[in-house]
C-alpha cells in the first residue's frame, strides 16, 4: 500500500501515478529558492540527503526522439552512453520548451513519473545501490522517494551507466 503523505494540495501527475500504482513512496516538500543555481543540489541540501540518492530528470533527443535520462544530481548525463542505452547513435539535450511540452512539467520540476507523453527512459545504474532514491514529484520544491525498482517498473525504464562524474 502506498504511503499517504499529507499533500495539502501538493498532488501532481507524478504522485497520482504513484498512488494509482499502489507502490510505497514518500513525498518530501522543501522551500524552493528561485535563485538556486542547481535544483537538484538544492533538493539534496534541503532534505539532508546525499547527492548520490537524489536524481535529476533530463530530457535529450536521441536520433530525433525525446528520451529521458535520470542521473544523480552529483553526476552529468553522458549523452553517448544514453544514446547507446537505447540503441541510438546521436544524442543532444532537448530544447527546453519541447521537454516541457512533452512531459507537462516545467524545468526544474520534470519528473520521470506521470509525464503527459510517456518518453522512453534510462535510469542510471547507480540507483540500484540505494534502497530508495529521490526524484522530482513534478514541482520545484517537491520530491518523491521510492525504490529504484519501482521507478524502473513505473517508467518502463532500462538501467544503464549514463551518469559520469
Amino acid at each position: 500500500m502506498a504511503k499517504k503523505a499529507k499533500r495539502g494540495g501538493q498532488g501532481t501527475p507524478a504522485t497520482v501515478a504513484l498512488e494509482a500504482a499502489g507502490v510505497v513512496f514518500t513525498v518530501h516538500a522543501y522551500p524552493h529558492d528561485p535563485a538556486a543555481a542547481s535544483y537538484g543540489e538544492e533538493a539534496a541540501e534541503a532534505m539532508g540527503v546525499s547527492q548520490e540518492r537524489v536524481f535529476k530528470t533530463l530530457v535529450a533527443e536521441v536520433d530525433g526522439t525525446l528520451t529521458v535520462g535520470v542521473v544523480p544530481v552529483a553526476a552529468k548525463l553522458d549523452l553517448k552512453a544514453l544514446a547507446a542505452a537505447v540503441g541510438g547513435k546521436h544524442a543532444a539535450m532537448a530544447d527546453p520548451a519541447a521537454a516541457e511540452r512533452a512531459t507537462g512539467y516545467v524545468l526544474g520540476g520534470i519528473s520521470p513519473l506521470g509525464q503527459r507523453k510517456r518518453l522512453r527512459t534510462v535510469l542510471d545504474g547507480s540507483a540500484a545501490a540505494h534502497p530508495t532514491v529521490f526524484v522530482s514529484a513534478g514541482r520545484r520544491g517537491l520530491e518523491v522517494e521510492l525504490s529504484p525498482q519501482d521507478l524502473l517498473t513505473l517508467t518502463t525504464a532500462v538501467s544503464a551507466p549514463i551518469g559520469r562524474r
